[in-house]
């Protein structure tokens, strides 16, 4: 049987100048999105950076822009998208802080479902979470990792959701619950232990939230 390899590398060309271009296009109108806090396409912007997630990480490469740029648009266009649903829920809100927060010294124990138990002792940032959240009406959860998301949301399943990590996890994580109405918060300070997070706009996108 004869093969049409010719016809088949051309289609192969094709498809992936179209992607490669669709990817610039997205990654332009994201840029100036992010820069202009003007939304501009944002499904459409959505959709091919997460698609094409690495080849656009790529291209910032090539031409010497910060390869975190792809997480910034992603996470900015995301909230922005969400923010209103997100101000509207009612019940069963949550936050989700990185256990690498917590103070050296923290003494938590860590629950097998909802993650580290904060004592509240004032050692680090997350007790003034804490705080704003009950004023708030959320429920703070301090997760080891990925996997815990899964099991608060099996079993306490939150309507809305706001998001604490660092670049290589915020746009990924966001993406996996936005089933539900979500906004998300970088480090400032990231790492494996010790972090530092921006109290301010966090208690901020609480406060935004009806009571």
């Amino acid at each position: 049987m004869y093969i049409p390899y010719e016809f088949f590398g051309k289609v192969f060309v094709y498809l992936a100048f179209f992607a490669l271009a669709g990817t610039a296009f997205a990654l332009l109108v994201g840029a100036y999105s992010f820069k202009k806090r003007k939304i501009i396409f944002p499904s459409f912007v959505l959709f091919m950076l997460y698609l094409f997630y690495f080849p656009s990480k790529l291209l910032c490469r090539v031409f010497r822009i910060r390869e975190t740029l792809v997480d910034d648009i992603l996470i900015d266009v995301r909230n922005a998208l969400m923010l209103e649903r997100f101000v509207h829920t009612k019940e069963r809100r949550a936050v989700f802080l990185p256990q690498c927060m917590r103070h050296p010294e923290c003494k938590a124990r860590c629950d097998p479902v909802h993650g580290y138990e904060c004592k509240r002792c004032g050692k680090c940032d997350i007790s003034t979470i804490y705080e704003a959240a009950d004023r708030c009406n959320f429920k703070v959860f301090i997760i080891p990792g990925s996997s815990f998301v899964k099991k608060i949301f099996k079993k306490y399943r939150p309507q809305s959701c706001l998001g604490v990590a660092c670049y290589n996890e915020l746009a990924e994580d966001m993406q996996e619950v936005s089933f539900i109405p979500v906004q998300g918060v970088l480090l400032l300070r990231d790492g494996c232990f010790n972090t530092k997070a921006n109290v301010e706009e966090i208690i901020r996108k609480m406060e935004l939230c009806d009571v």
